[in-house]
């Protein structure tokens, strides 16, 4: 070990006589930069490397003075050297002292150089000491304590008795730069630069981990989780370019030995704890206990934590009902929904046998006689046959409707004495309108049967028309089995036989046609009649007549009569007049019968004023529960007789109603009856309507 120091020290001492006269001032003036690096390099637990270019440091030339000066022998130098190395290892020194020491050394070094050119008396450098880091043990857990074995009083008297290496007294260099300092001049032998180290004070203090009398673990196996302590600092790897140049220092092996007795972090192990509430958790960081849990706490609680919440869907229910759309306002009434006309009943002639109904078109009926069951109509079921073929083949106002060729079977038939026909011969053509001329006012049933060819190809189809019609008009005890009513088989009451001449008598050629008392036809020759006589009886207008044996006498007719300047309609039929013995006249008897009622009914039906003008009829609901009331703008005269219970209804008009409307706004109507018997009066806003508030919109539920 001295040899070789011997001998690395001479040959320093040869080549620094030769490089120091141009290359030392300007490398000795750049030791200080050089020595920060290396207290990069001291941290991470490498040694310093050679410098570059191989140049012997200042310090080996020195070597003899230093050893006479410190008056010890050079042999025992690599023993002491390696022993305050590993003594630096283990301690990790990395005071500001020992730093400072290092660059003053630096310094040193470079003025010591410029005296030896001018034959100066020689200064004593001392060795560059290299400290390495030792690795950090890995840690496991929060908890992991690392502990130290307390140093004997022998090693404490030993390290602060061992000075610094390679760090001058007053110098700023940090011990970690040494390494990088030294790492450009070649190390010099152990016993020479033991001789030049002088003794430095130690301004750090150690502090063990644990105390002396706990026993080392350090021969106990370690975890594979835990880095152990044991294995020595790795040596730093030469530059290829100083590699050759520049010899490695020994490995340190009395720091290994020391290390290695450092115990393995030791690792506490816990059980992870449970969930704690959030109130204890609180109180643990505030420092404070959980108070105890009362149920007047549990419900302050739970208000606290559903309050915020139910303030926000409140919130949101509240946008929500005000942004909704507002529903349409609607009319209701107010008045009483019924009115009662004065007087008596009408007293009506009823005929003492048959039956029969008489009916005010749109107000209700007059009244009923007789049986009320389904009874053989003749040729009253002719009034069908008509409402089918303008139902499929529709005619209004001066229309005359398609040509109708008059067939092979419908020429025959009208030489039939025993049944009523019309005049026609086959080739002939006639409209639709003359055609049911031919059907109404003579009665003629090749006529009939025509038609029913002519619309459906069949009779039988045809009536299969006529069925669906009566059902589509609640005709639910009606039975048509021919289109002309000569068959006994087609029955009706006298309930439905209204039913059908209010749907009829709403075409206007059809009332023009059994309104005529007789008529003239292109292509007939002769006139034809109607067997209804009183026709021209004032109001009467129809409707048609029938008579057979198992029928008797039938009329079904309509009649007019003016009420506050209006026409109103009256439909009746009188079925089954059976007392004369010839079929004309128990024709003529339902006639008279016919004519007694309409004319009764003509002197009792009237009016009465229901609603006077200016009456609070009812009023607009806007939907939310705002009322604005309306009244009548004028009197509402209802069509009845003494007795009559109508109804009142008020509904919109031809507009919507709005939201907002200023007072004396038309906004809908108040009416009596239905059909042609229907009459209004006009109602409007008796104040401002107004759209709901905000608190209407916010407590709507629908």
């Amino acid at each position: 070990m001295s040899s070789d120091s011997d001998t690395n020290t001479n040959t320093d001492a040869d080549s620094e006589s030769t490089s120091d006269a141009d290359s030392g001032r300007t490398r000795e003036s750049e030791e200080p930069p050089a020595a920060e690096k290396a207290e990069t390099s001291g941290e991470d637990g490498k040694e310093g490397k050679a410098g570059k270019g191989g140049t012997t440091p200042s310090w080996a030339r020195s070597g003899d003075s230093a050893a006479s000066k410190d008056g010890k022998d050079a042999k025992d130098a690599p023993s002491d050297k390696s022993k305050d190395k590993a003594e630096d290892k283990k301690d990790g020194v990395k005071d500001d002292d020992v730093k400072s020491d290092v660059k003053s050394d630096v310094k040193s070094d470079a003025k010591g150089d410029d005296e030896s050119d001018d034959d100066a008396e020689p200064r004593v450098d001392r060795a560059t000491a290299v400290f390495k880091a030792l690795p950090r043990p890995a840690v496991d857990s929060p908890t992991t304590a690392l502990k130290m074995p307390r140093p004997s009083e022998g090693e404490k008297s030993a390290k602060s008795e061992t000075p610094e290496k390679g760090v001058k007294a007053g110098s700023n260099e940090k011990p970690g730069s040494d390494a990088k300092a030294g790492s450009e001049d070649k190390p010099r032998s152990d016993a020479k630069a033991k001789t030049d180290e002088a003794p430095a004070e130690r301004t750090s203090t150690f502090v063990p981990l644990r105390r002396d009398d706990v026993p080392s673990t350090a021969s106990k196996p370690t975890s594979p989780r835990t880095m152990s302590l044991k294995t020595a600092s790795p040596q730093p790897e030469a530059s290829p370019s100083t590699s050759k140049s520049t010899p490695q220092p020994p490995a340190a092996t009395p720091a290994v030995a020391e290390t290695s007795a450092i115990p393995e972090a030791e690792r506490t192990r816990q059980q992870p704890m449970p969930p704690r509430p959030p109130l204890d958790l609180l109180a643990e960081l505030t420092n404070k206990p959980a108070p105890p849990e009362t149920p007047v706490r549990t419900a302050v609680r739970r208000v606290k934590i559903w309050t915020p919440l139910a303030l926000l869907l409140l919130v949101i229910f509240a946008i929500a009902q005000a942004v909704r759309p507002l529903p349409a306002p609607t009319l209701a009434l107010s008045a009483d929904p019924t009115y009662t006309f004065e007087g008596g009943k009408i007293d009506m002639p009823w005929p003492a046998e048959g039956q029969g109904a008489v009916e005010v078109e749109g107000v209700g009926t007059i009244g009923a006689y007789g049986a009320q069951k389904s009874a053989p109509l003749a040729s009253v079921a002719k009034v069908m046959t008509a409402y089918v073929i303008l139902k499929e083949h529709p005619i209004t106002g001066n229309q005359v409707g398609p040509k109708i060729k008059v067939d092979k079977k419908a020429g025959e038939e009208a030489d039939r004495p025993d049944e009523s026909t019309a005049p026609i011969e086959e080739g002939q053509q006639y409209t639709e309108k003359q055609m049911l001329q031919l059907l109404m006012i003579p009665s003629g049933n090749n006529a009939a049967r025509l038609l029913a060819r002519w619309d459906a190809t069949t009779e039988k189809a045809f009536v299969e028309k006529m069925n669906a019609a009566a059902k589509d008009l609640g005709m639910t005890n009606s039975t048509y089995t021919d289109p002309s009513g000569l068959e006994p088989s087609t029955v009706s009451t006298p309930a439905d036989q209204l039913k059908l001449a209010k749907a009829v008598m709403q075409n206007d050629v059809f009332r023009e046609v059994v309104n005529m008392p007789q008529a003239d036809v292109p292509g007939l020759g002769k006139t034809i009649y109607n067997n209804n006589n009183i026709l021209l009886e004032p109001g009467v207008s129809g409707i048609k007549t029938g008579s057979s044996t198992p029928a008797g006498g039938n009329l079904l007719w309509a009649a007019n009569t003016i009420i506050d300047g209006k026409d109103r309609r009256i439909v009746g039929i009188v079925m089954g007049a059976q007392v004369d013995g010839t079929l004309d006249g128990k024709l003529q008897r339902s006639i008279q019968n016919s004519l007694k009622l309409i004319q009764k009914a003509q002197a009792d039906v009237g009016s009465a004023t229901v609603v006077k003008k200016g009456d609070v009829v009812g009023y607009v609901d806007d939907g939310l529960g705002g009322q604005t009331p309306v009244v009548s703008t004028e009197d509402l005269k209802a069509i009845g007789w003494g007795g009559l219970e109508v109804k009142l209804n008020i509904g919109e008009g031809k507009e919507q109603i709005p939201h907002a409307a200023a007072a004396g706004s038309e906004v809908g109507e108040v009416t009596v009856g239905t059909g042609t018997g229907k009459v209004s009066a006009p109602v409007t806003l008796q104040k401002d309507l107004v759209e709901p508030g905000f608190g209407a919109k916010l407590t709507r539920v629908g």
